[in-house]
């Protein structure tokens, strides 16, 4: 069984047991979580979606908080003698996935 939620703007397919990296959440360590906006449930060869996975909610369980790798962005103009660096480290949250309610 899994199921595909979204969060963030994102869309995710969790599965019971999964480990996730999503945008930051509101929460401590050890909370628990629930997303109500969940788009699909499969079943094996039941499928539901739309209308049908209204009810549906998965719930997770917030692991921590984090900063992912440093990307770094650079812009550079030829003959103009203009370079520059810049770098971002976005925030997410870890959780890890316990149950899918269809």
């Amino acid at each position: 069984m899994y199921a595909v939620i979204e969060t963030g703007g994102k869309q995710y397919r969790v599965t019971p047991g999964d480990t996730l990296e999503v945008e930051t959440l509101a929460g401590d360590a050890g909370s628990a979580v629930e997303f109500a906006r969940v788009l699909a449930v499969v079943d094996g060869a039941n499928v539901r979606t739309g209308k049908d996975a209204e009810n549906a909610k998965v719930t997770a369980e917030i692991v921590g908080h984090d900063r992912a790798d440093k990307i770094l962005v650079f812009k550079f103009k030829r003959k103009k003698q203009y370079k520059k660096t810049i770098g971002h480290r976005q925030n997410f949250t870890r959780i890890v996935v316990k149950d899918i309610q269809a």
